[in-house]
């Protein structure tokens, strides 16, 4: 029955999608989010259907749309430079069959990234790709929310649909994307046309963000721990109140610790000694061994080339006895394991060269998001008074999830590429809309010159 109801709800989008061709870009958006195929018990499973949203998407996009004042930013082409050496790294990967594993999904978030800002010629295709984006995610969210407000979650025990606990399924990664979207929500509640702001769409925004504060609390992933309080700086800097929000903030986590579970306390106490717990142990000693791999390997090993790490660590922990409290210290020996930082990740799979393409690319999003903001902080005008506060918003996520992304291997996530996409095509709109604004005076002078209306 449930794939049943997948395949008449993408079929149903699909043909809409035919006569509204942006729609399709969204069901794409959709499918690299939610990943439906992975709910399915068996029909999505033998389709294709990430691949098939792509070719419509695009198809229609040549076919239809229009193509006015498109073009390529430094971003994109850098993001090209980005796959091709991805595409080079695979054909000489350390493990070539996972490598082109990884391969299949990772050149298509690259591509859509490139085509998706080409794409956002309105302020209406950008609040809508916003827009898909929290609604796809928000159905993860609001899933782990409530069975958090429910159960209490646990690390490894909150259920988020499925059992396979890749992609945005997995706790640490949703933790961190549900923390980075909360920006986005709230500038959806305040300035979005699609559902205008009323008090239904507010109190379903405010009800969302606490889901999203919920998620590192049922998923007890510290990454989402360190992505709130980052966030709340973040929203304390540009606040004009900071002085009264922020001691109620603290006064607000203070008063929230009685009611958190033992075991979150209990794990987030091991943020402070990672000697502490073996998980962060072995984080530290697999960047270590990347450092050094990369030493000797400048070009990166390829996707998967964590495969074949092996190292050996002391780990300690508070043990008690009949002695009392001690300190015991064991040698561990271990080897295969991830990266579980997206920094470290690119570096080993990608060497110095794809590592430098992939900062870059960050590095320019966030100073050209940060010059759009300025440049519109003191509009108020109707259709100017967005600007700004989407451009923080848009800001404010990307900076927590690239913290995030310290702990969490999200280097190629979709998502984030989504994010990069929606910086560059705002970059884009409004550069647009300045040269059509450039324009309208000489347009009316060369009206009022040959007696013609403008």
């Amino acid at each position: 029955m449930r794939d049943l109801f997948f395949i008449a709800f993408l079929g149903i989008f699909f043909l809409m999608g035919f006569r509204r061709p942006f729609l399709l870009i969204a069901v794409y958006a959709y499918i690299d989010i939610v990943s439906p195929q992975r709910l399915s018990y068996f029909l999505l499973n033998s389709i294709p259907i990430s691949l098939i949203a792509f070719v419509l998407a695009v198809g229609a996009w040549i076919a239809v749309d229009d193509k006015k004042d498109c073009r390529f930013s430094v971003r994109q082409v850098l993001l090209l430079l980005l796959l091709a050496w991805c595409g080079y790294t695979t054909a000489t990967a350390d493990f070539p069959v996972n490598a082109l594993t990884k391969w299949g999904w990772v050149w298509k978030a690259i591509i859509f990234a490139v085509f998706l800002p080409i794409t956002l010629r309105t302020r209406l295709r950008i609040e809508a790709l916003t827009l898909f984006m929290v609604l796809c995610a928000s159905t993860i969210i609001i899933n782990g929310g409530m069975k958090t407000a429910l159960s209490g979650g646990g690390y490894g025990v909150l259920n988020l649909m499925v059992e396979n606990n890749s992609g945005l399924y997995e706790g640490s990664i949703i933790s961190c994307v549900a923390i980075s979207l909360i920006p986005l929500i709230l500038w959806l509640a305040k300035y979005g046309t699609i559902f205008p702001p009323d008090w239904k769409v507010r109190g379903f925004a405010y009800a969302l963000c606490l889901a999203c504060l919920l998620m590192p609390i049922g998923t007890e992933a510290r990454t989402g721990l360190i992505c709130i309080v980052i966030l709340a700086g973040l929203m304390l800097m540009r606040s004009k109140r900071r002085f009264v929000y922020g001691p109620l903030m603290a006064l607000a986590a203070l008063a929230s610790i009685p009611f958190l579970p033992a075991s979150f306390t209990q794990r987030m106490s091991t943020i402070e000694n990672h000697q502490g717990d073996e998980s962060a142990s072995t984080r530290v000693a697999v960047w270590m061994w990347t450092l050094d791999y990369v030493k000797k390997h400048p070009a990166g090993g390829g996707f998967d080339n964590y495969l074949q790490n092996s190292f050996t660590y002391f780990a300690q922990s508070e043990v008690t006895d009949g002695g009392g409290k001690r300190i015991e210290r064991r040698l561990v020996t271990d080897h295969g394991r991830a990266y579980h930082s997206a920094y470290f990740e690119m570096l080993g799979e990608q060497g110095y060269i794809g590592f430098f393409i992939w900062v870059l690319i960050h590095g320019i999003c966030f100073i050209r998001t940060e010059a759009v903001r300025r440049a519109y902080r003191k509009r108020d005008g109707p259709g100017e008074a967005w600007v700004a506060p989407f451009a923080l918003a848009l800001q404010q996520g990307h900076i927590v999830y690239m913290i995030g992304s310290l702990f969490v291997g999200i280097a190629y996530q979709p998502f984030i590429f989504m994010m990069l996409s929606l910086q560059i095509g705002l970059d884009t709109y409004i550069s647009r809309r300045a040269k059509q604004a450039a324009r309208q005076p000489m347009i009316a002078a060369q009206a009022n010159a040959t007696g013609l209306p403008a």
